[in-house]
This record gives structure tokens, sequence and C-alpha cells, in this order.
């Protein structure tokens, strides 16, 4: 057989393979990606778009493990241990990020990203999402969706008293007194132990110009600001919050707001669709609620990243779907399905205002967004917050003042990080 005649057979065999279906020419396989994540809204909306991806791209099928928050984390680091990972996708919530990616469970991303082009435009990703997902200048998390806090408010009991919207925590706290009846109480708070207060109590601090950590790395969670955040974060829940309200997570606090028991809460930017969709848990009482952003301005950003495993073993595959689903067009169907946003261009987009939930919702979550911060970051975050949200709960409970509490989480804190040095 000549060059020629060779070169023809290539071709042809080429073409017929081309024209099978995927799988029967043995250049390509079928893949199956498995994905882990949580069982939320946003988990629901993805769902509803896979049967596209699947249509757009032959021969690949998705398999969505859902599950609640508490079982994931050990989960994934099953996975990240074994020799092969269980999962070819996973969905990081922010404080594990930094600790995973040093730990070298992740795939670097930087070189999916650029290959992308600019179309993929990764610099859309509102900011301070997008730098969650980088450890060490690298890209490890690619942006999901979006938890960052605000207020959310009947609207209706304030026009009807006359009362504006709260621009510091102290004008919230004199709201929510006021709003407080013998049928109704101010405020739907979330003092459960760990996590949930900590992600509430933080924006108190963040208003009383407060943080974790000074500029120079050193412990600040015990300061002069901080006792005074926590000390009017308990004043607040004696005196507009149900009194049976010790171990709430937002859960409870959303049922407390949609059945009228209470007139305002802080709580995830997304809520407030579901809470005015006619056919969600708030029934007549849909339509009442506005999202403000929180009082002093600075909220809790909460984000979940896709990333893919390590020990992964289909990364380009896996890469194929992230980058599919986080496209700016698919992302703008995501967001219109009700998925938080993520992206600056969808978030002032005209037809997913119009398609979605409306120009003041969508411009409140950016303000929300473009001045927010993480509850904790770095290798320990997990930890911080455990160790935090534990004391925290300890003094609304009356089992420490807040002086002691918080000396006792910065004291916790400091060991913690000492080991490490």
């Amino acid at each position: 057989m000549n060059r020629r005649t060779l070169a023809i057979a290539l071709m042809l065999i080429s073409v017929v393979a081309l024209s099978l279906p995927l799988g029967a020419a043995g250049a390509q396989e079928e893949i199956t990606l498995r994905i882990i994540m949580e069982e939320v809204p946003d988990t629901d909306v993805v769902m509803q778009l896979v049967p596209q991806f699947e249509e757009e791209h032959p021969g690949y099928h998705i398999e969505i493990e859902a599950m609640p928050y508490d079982a994931m984390r050990d989960r994934i680091l099953t996975s990240f241990m074994a020799p092969e990972s269980n999962y070819d996708i996973v969905i990081l919530d922010n404080p594990w990020v930094d600790e995973f990616a040093s730990a070298g469970f992740l795939e670097p991303l930087d070189a999916y990203i650029e290959a992308a082009g600019e179309d993929y435009d990764f610099e859309d990703f509102i900011e301070p999402i997008r730098e969650i997902g980088i450890y060490d200048g690298v890209v490890y998390g690619i942006p999901f969706y979006n938890y960052a806090l605000g207020l959310i408010v009947r609207q209706d009991l304030l026009d009807e008293a006359g009362l504006e919207p709260p621009e510091t925590i102290e004008e919230y706290v004199d709201l929510i007194q006021a709003l407080t009846t013998d049928e109704m109480y101010g405020a739907a708070m979330q003092p459960q132990r760990g996590y949930k207060i900590f992600e509430e109590w933080k924006n108190w601090l963040y208003a009383f110009g407060g943080d974790l950590f000074d500029e120079e790395g050193n412990v600040i969670i015990d300061s002069e600001e901080a006792v005074a955040a926590l000390e009017l974060y308990i004043e607040a829940y004696n005196t507009a919050a149900p009194p049976d309200s010790l171990n709430w997570g937002f859960d409870e606090a959303l049922r407390a707001v949609a059945a009228g028991e209470a007139a305002t809460m802080l709580s995830y930017n997304w809520m407030l669709p579901t809470l005015n969709n006619p056919d969600g848990p708030a029934g007549e009482l849909a339509g009442n609620f506005r999202l403000y952003e929180v009082p002093g301005g600075k909220a809790v950003l909460g984000t979940w990243h896709w990333a893919i495993p390590a020990n992964a073993a289909n990364k380009d595959a896996s890469w194929e779907f992230i980058r599919w689903l986080t496209s700016p067009e698919i992302d703008t169907q995501r967001v219109i399905l009700g998925g938080a946003p993520t992206r600056e261009s969808v978030v002032l987009d005209e037809n997913v205002w119009e398609q979605g939930y409306g120009e003041e919702y969508y411009t409140t979550v950016l303000a929300i967004l473009e001045d927010a911060a993480p509850l904790a970051t770095g290798r320990h975050a997990e930890e911080i917050i455990q160790i935090v949200g534990t004391e925290l709960n300890a003094a609304v409970a009356g089992e420490k003042t807040p002086e002691q509490a918080l000396a006792d989480a910065a004291a916790a804190v400091e060991e913690l990080l000492a080991e490490e040095e």
C-alpha cells in the first residue's frame, strides 16, 4: 500500500469513527461524571440543566449525589484519600478551599481557564467571590453560587408603621424591638452553636468595625468592638427574638418569617425569592418581603465553588462540564431558573431582571456582594468557625459573659495557629 492509499484509508477510518455512536469506534468512550453536592435549591437548578448538557454532549452522563451539608466534608475527604477519587467533581464551601488546596487535594485550573478563551471571561465573576477560589495565586475553584447575607424584612409592616429600613446595627435593634408584639417577634435569629451563630454574628462584628484578625494577622476576636457587637446581639435576642430559639439555624428562622411569626431576619440573599414565591412557604404573605444590605453595609460572604479532585480520573471531561455550566450563557439560564448569581454581567442583564426577580433584587445582591468578606479563611478556617461559634452560643445562653466567651475564643484560636508554626 503506497502513501496516498494509506492516507485515504486512514481518512475513511476517521470519518467512519466519527459517524458511529460514542463508544462504538474505540477512540471515544462514554463518560459518566459523578458529582457530590449539597441538598439545596441551587443543586435543584443544576439538575434542571443537566439534560441540556447531556444533549449537547453525547456520550456524557452526569450523576449527582446530593446530601445534607453535615455529611459532605467527611465524604469528600475520604474520596481525596483514595487512590482514585469517587467523585469527578466536588463542590467546596469557602472555608474548605485553602485547606484542601494546600494539602494538594485539588487540581489547578489556570490552564483550563486560559484554554477556555476570552468568551469564558473569568474576570466577570464578582471579585470577592472569584478570589475565594484562589489559593497562593493559583485558581482551584470556579464560582458556583453565593450565599452572602442580607437583611430580609416584611416591608408591609414597615410601611404600616412608617418605619425606615435600618442603616446601622443600632437602628436594626431599635427596629426589631419596635416590631415585637404579643403576636410577632421582631427578628428570627440563628444562634445555633457553631457555624450558624458565627455566620450571623459576624455581620454585627463588621458593623462595629471589628474582625477576627488585624492587618498583621494578630487575633482580635476579643476586641472592644467584638464585645460590643456580642452584647448588642444578646440584647436583640433577649428582647426581640423567640425565646426558645437558642438552637435555631436558617431553616427554623425561615419558617418563622414565612409563617408571620417574625418580621425580619439576617439570612441568605436568595431567601427573598423563596419567600415572595406565591407557591412557596410564605403563602398569602408572599410579595411582602424585601431585601436590603445588612445594617452597617458589610456582609458575611458565603460561596460554593466547583473543583476537580487531584486524583480524579476524568479531569478534562470534568472541566468540560464545569466550563459549560459556568459559562456566561448557561450561567444566565441558571440564575433565571433561581440560582444565586456569581457573574457581574448576569446580575446586570436586563433579561435576567425581567425573567427572574426584578432589577431591585439583583442590584441589591450586587451591592451586597461587592462589599462582603468570607466568614473565615486559611487552612484552619473550619476549626476557627467551630471554636468561635461554640463560644458565641455559650454567651447567648448565659453560660459565659461576652468578655469571657470572646477571650476563650481568642485563646483557643491563638493556640490552634501556634501549632502550625
